[in-house]
């Protein structure tokens, strides 16, 4: 094997450049980004209705607002190491039918003890989505798309997230909120059905797996169809250091023994935010006295914007990643804090005020997502970036758990101090930024044209 032709896959991707393979890839992402969005998001929708029906304290709600992260705490490091070591496709197809099957049961749960295990179960499963989604659409990209046609992966989850707040206030009066769990449970099923056909599996895991050659030969020819296979060729990806096995101290080699630990506290320091706005804003604002559709509505705002901004931003982001990232920071900070100022002024400046949020925070948590994910190999990808989200989903447990401890605050108050995170990210986001230049300073074999080689 020593003297077998060598295929230089990231030279193959890089020369090829955007083709049909990517579109029907990022059509295969929209669909199971809008499940992970829609199932993150459902039980907020359904938390008035919970309160009603079940007649319940809304302090009550804070454990099952937080069980889905609790189980994502465990399913991104769990489904990281299912797609390093047996694929992203595999990875993708058991966390939709790990959160499709028991989200699918909630529909039929009668007290919050059964609601709590099963959205921690669901949990397990939404977390092994995003992190292979990621991998897979930067890995199968040219160089100069990597990180944008991730971005625009992983924009959509917002419209998944926004869906609920539309079902609830549209067709939850009608049918229940049992509605909401039907289809965020049955949906995901029938798309990891699909996907057992005809999602692709990224193209470098299967290069680094002797295993996918047959399934690399045909890939190469649907990309790039004059290419041809030599007999015996070697496939690799000659712009990346890989690392055999996994080991976690692999994520803190190469100047990342700060980086690593940073990008955790900055994924905890959002998703805390980020989770207090998505699981409290429609309670707080039914509370507030405010129409229940109203409350909704403002709800589906944060993840409208959140798509909007996530889409709108995406090269820009790709552009300048963790620089970019700090700026949205900054102005994620009197904008989340003004929510409850205006909730209670107009509903049109609540929606408003709502969106600009979203489209803050939720550009924020994919431009975290991707550029989080690129600065880790191939062989490290997946691992890299489910222990960002899984460790920085302590942080949206922690966001629900406060906001029932201090239910009872006046809205203002607590929108105020819903805006301390996103001031502290600013700064973590920062050190983040000059750490990684610095590093990158240092190893300028990480660079190829500006682009630091291991990480994209």
């Amino acid at each position: 094997m020593a003297d077998a032709p060598v295929v230089p896959v990231s030279r193959l991707l890089n020369q090829r450049g955007l083709s049909g393979f990517h579109i029907k890839l990022l059509i295969w992402s929209l669909f199971i980004v809008l499940m992970d969005g829609y199932d993150i998001g459902a039980i907020a929708f359904a938390a008035p209705e919970l309160v009603r029906t079940w007649g319940v304290d809304r302090g009550a709600l804070g454990p099952v607002l937080s069980a889905s992260n609790i189980g994502v705490l465990a399913g991104s490091a769990l489904f990281g190491w299912v797609g390093d070591r047996y694929g992203r496709k595999a990875a993708l197809i058991g966390s939709l039918l790990c959160f499709g099957v028991f989200t699918w049961i909630a529909a039929y749960s009668s007290n919050l003890d059964e609601m709590f295990w099963l959205r921690l179960l669901a949990g397990i499963g939404i977390g092994g989505a995003i992190p292979n989604i990621v991998a897979l659409n930067a890995e199968s990209a040219p160089r100069h798309l990597r990180a944008t046609l991730a971005l625009i992966a992983v924009g959509c989850v917002p419209i998944g997230g926004a869906i609920p707040g539309i079902v609830s206030a549209t067709l939850v009066p009608y049918y229940g909120w049992q509605l909401l769990f039907l289809i965020g449970g049955i949906a995901p099923i029938l798309i990891a059905i699909a996907a057992m056909i005809g999602l692709p599996e990224s193209i470098k895991f299967m290069a680094l797996h002797e295993r996918h050659r047959a399934g690399m030969q045909r890939l190469i020819g649907e990309i790039s169809p004059n290419f041809h296979v030599p007999p015996n060729a070697k496939f690799v990806i000659e712009d990346e250091k890989q690392f055999s096995g996994f080991n976690p101290v692999y994520l803190f080699r190469d100047g990342m023994a700060l980086i690593t630990p940073l990008l955790w506290l900055l994924f905890a320091l959002n998703l805390m935010g980020f989770f207090f706005l998505l699981s409290w804003t429609p309670t707080l604002l039914t509370a507030a006295h405010l129409p229940p559709a109203t409350a909704a509505l403002a709800g589906a705002s944060i993840q409208l914007g959140g798509t909007v901004g996530s889409l709108l931003m995406a090269r820009w982001l790709a552009r300048h990643r963790f620089l970019a990232i700090s700026l949205l920071f900054v102005i994620a900070v009197p904008v989340v804090a003004s929510i409850g100022f205006v909730g209670v002024a107009s509903e049109a400046a609540l929606l408003f005020a709502t969106f600009i949020a979203g489209f803050c925070v939720l550009g924020i948590q994919s431009g975290i997502n991707v550029a989080g994910a690129l600065v880790y190999p191939t062989s490290l990808r997946a691992n890299g970036s489910g222990w960002e989200l899984g460790i920085g989903r302590l942080g949206s447990i922690v966001g629900p758990l406060l906001g029932a401890l201090f239910v009872a605050m006046p809205v203002q108050q607590l929108y105020m101090w819903a805006a301390l995170p996103f001031a502290v990210g600013a700064v973590v986001c920062f050190a983040i930024y000059r750490l990684n230049e610095a590093r990158l300073a240092q190893r300028p074999w990480l660079r190829e044209g500006g682009v630091p080689v291991a990480a994209e």
